[in-house]
């Protein structure tokens, strides 16, 4: 072997540093793509009377050992600042605004999904107050003058940003924000945490990942105690 042919030690041992990052990039790669597939797949559903969507059983979080704990949002402490879509370590938080549908005033003019100035009442792009249109407004009922409006979200389009949250409040407030535990990685140290000036971040049981306001809980009860008498009237 020519003398010139042969590496220097810093050489060599760059060629094995490089060798060994791509490496552990792949193998980070294959692990992230393996945890977000045992995630349940399909759209969050929302929140209505007992926690659940009107269309499916409430996003579980991914299988985690018994006494495991998990990030979440507590919505009475929530300032809907834009902390979480900026600070979480995704590219697209893993925070979505939630609807509570039994705390919801079906409103025509919902604070939550049109600016409180320079709109018209209409679904138009240049009328929404969500940066990304994830509010989809749906014409439920009229009653006399009043028309009424179903909001949901498309988690797909939502960044966690808060702002129909924030407009909500100025109503009914049924809008909140909640950690997806379908997106989530569970970081040991949340990165929206440290940088939450409401500490509304905490660790919750695996078990039971998705929490309430307590104007949320009051609703949704005041609601399954109207359809049980209903259900008793009517036997």
């Amino acid at each position: 072997m020519a003398i010139d042919n042969i590496p220097t030690r810093r050489a060599f041992l760059g060629d094995v540093f490089r060798v060994l990052g791509a490496g552990g990039m792949c193998c980070a790669g294959l692990w992230l793509t393996l945890r977000a597939g045992s995630g349940p797949q399909g759209q969050s559903p929302q929140t209505s009377a007992g926690g659940k969507s009107p269309a499916a059983e409430p996003l579980q979080p991914l299988p985690r050992r018994p006494g495991s704990y998990v990030w979440q949002i507590d919505p009475d402490r929530c300032v809907a600042c834009d902390g979480c879509q900026k600070y979480c370590v995704l590219d697209v938080s893993a925070v979505k605004a939630v609807q509570c549908f039994a705390l919801c005033g079906y409103c025509d003019v919902c604070t939550g999904y049109f600016p409180t100035q320079g709109y018209v009442l209409e679904t138009g792009a240049e009328n929404h107050l969500c940066p990304t249109g994830a509010i989809n407004r749906r014409f439920v009922e009229r009653h006399g003058d009043e028309r009424f409006f179903e909001y949901t979200i498309d988690e797909q389009k939502c960044i966690g940003c808060g702002k129909c949250v924030a407009g909500c409040r100025l109503m009914n407030g049924s809008l909140y924000l909640q950690v997806r535990h379908d997106r989530c990685v569970n970081c040991n140290e949340c990165a929206i945490a440290v940088a939450c000036p409401a500490q509304a971040f905490r660790r919750v049981p695996a078990t039971e990942p998705y929490l309430l306001g307590k104007n949320m809980k009051t609703a949704i009860a005041a609601l399954e105690r109207r359809r049980q008498a209903a259900g008793g009237a009517s036997t």
